[in-house]
């Protein structure tokens, strides 16, 4: 009687369980990827030694497996004992976090970067750990943003991704204006335009161009994306090309005037400027994310759309992620900008170049490297919003931004640029529209634009 009881019950679960993995292929929400299952209980709420259910095929399962490399879940973290629960939740987060992304193998350089800036070891070692330092830190912070965008609805994340998608350069640029360092503020910021306009659309349009000359015919193709898109965002670069032209311009025409004069003018030109920079940017916020939505979704169909998934990080989980990640990223990009000018004055490289090309790699090279890789698996419209996008934010938010913390700081930062930067920008962005006005793009193209980034980062070098 007991042993037929048994086999009931058994039986009984098992079709519960089937049941319920039915009804998560239907809903799209599928087991974990690793297959551990239970018949009875999901993998979070299984006990915290792993101990008492079995695989389908009667086997145990990997508990250590589960426990360190399982991306999305963690045993004991639905436990009723806190004792185990809190300490589980803690290491989830820490685990889900830590293996977001490839780049976080590069976290090692993290404790080392503080360590030698604190102890104020040899400067260039110390810029070298820093800059390193801060590549990771800035993939887990946009995976934390992602991550509290995703439980926000599609406007309001949309909003909440635009705002910190640049978080990295704000808090670099934060640091360098605190220490006075506007030539490098200034830099930066129309370094990140250029290495998002021309490195990496170029790449993406070289790769993926290569990935997708040919359809299944064997006939040349090129790839596409929304010209709604690419109308809009080139219309605004060529806005934010104007702000930097016409203080320069100004400044030019007041030959006669002291300098202290001149810079006056400058300076309220720039600030005034920088109010309907962001007014113009929150403008384009609902221009894009509500009114005229429609217009910026792919034309390539489904199949175009980014992959969907479940955010992994409750918003608590990813808050607390993202406050800690700025707070170290603060400290590094500290220690970094305070190392420049050593380097600087041992003639390694110029302020400028520092500026120019290096700093926008360590703040975008998660994304750079994701835009790449969707452009590879011809999901254009992605790499565009990546590229474009992110300059966007930074001409007409961070940099506007950033003028109007100078002011209230009592740091002299304008748009004014040097000559010969205004001219790389106007140039940059003339070159861009050209290419992406038609919607379609091509391995030629993309190979065009990376060679005037080389050809741009050549020049600001031997200018040292």
């Amino acid at each position: 009687m007991g042993k037929s009881l048994s086999n009931y019950l058994s039986s009984f679960a098992v079709h519960v369980q089937t049941r319920q993995i039915l009804r998560r292929v239907a809903t799209g929400k599928l087991p974990h990827e690793d297959g551990i299952a239970s018949p009875v209980m999901d993998d979070e709420e299984s006990p915290l030694l792993g101990h008492g259910h079995r695989l389908a095929n009667g086997s145990e399962p990997n508990f250590w497996k589960h426990l360190l490399f399982n991306r999305t879940s963690s045993p004991g973290t639905k436990s009723s004992n806190p004792l185990v629960r809190v300490p589980a939740h803690v290491w989830n987060v820490f685990k889900i976090t830590l293996l977001s992304t490839w780049i976080n193998v590069l976290l090692v350089f993290v404790p080392f970067g503080l360590i030698a800036g604190t102890f104020e070891w040899n400067p260039t070692l110390v810029f070298t750990l820093n800059f390193f330092a801060i590549i990771p830190l800035a993939a887990i912070l946009s995976f934390a943003t992602e991550e509290i965008a995703a439980r926000l609805g599609e406007t309001l994340g949309g909003l909440v991704n635009a705002t910190l998608g640049n978080a990295v350069e704000l808090i670099v640029s934060i640091v360098a204006l605190r220490a006075g360092q506007v030539e490098i503020v200034q830099a930066s910021m129309l370094g990140s335009i250029l290495s998002n306009l021309l490195l990496v659309l170029g790449m993406c349009f070289f790769l993926g161009g290569l990935a997708n000359m040919r359809d299944a015919n064997g006939n040349a193709i090129e790839q596409s994306f929304s010209t709604g898109t690419a109308q809009t965002t080139c219309s605004l670069m060529t806005l934010a090309s104007a702000t930097m032209i016409l203080p320069a311009a100004l400044y030019g025409v007041l030959d006669n005037s002291s300098d202290g004069h001149k810079e006056e003018v400058a300076l309220l030109l720039s600030r005034c400027s920088s109010v309907v920079l962001l007014t113009l940017y929150v403008m384009y916020l609902i221009f894009s994310l509500r009114s005229h939505k429609r217009l910026f979704e792919s034309e390539a169909g489904p199949n175009a759309e980014e992959d969907e998934h479940d955010p992994l990080l409750g918003p608590w989980s990813a808050g607390v992620v993202l406050l800690l990640t700025t707070l170290v990223i603060s400290f590094c990009a500290d220690h970094m900008v305070n190392s420049i000018d050593a380097v600087a004055e041992s003639g390694a490289m110029n302020k400028t170049f520092i500026g120019l090309i290096l700093i926008p790699i360590v703040g975008n090279a998660a994304e750079h490297v994701t835009a790449c890789v969707v452009a590879v698996k011809n999901k254009m419209d992605l790499a565009m919003g990546v590229a474009i996008g992110s300059s966007i934010q930074i001409s007409l938010l961070v940099t506007p931004s950033l003028v109007l913390l100078g002011w209230a700081i009592g740091v002299p930062m304008t748009l004014r640029f040097q000559t010969f930067e205004t001219v790389a920008f106007a140039v940059s962005v003339l070159v861009v529209t050209y290419t992406v006005q038609d919607g379609k793009s091509n391995y030629l193209e993309g190979a065009m634009l990376l060679g005037l980034y080389m050809i741009i980062a050549l020049a600001f070098w031997a200018s040292g």
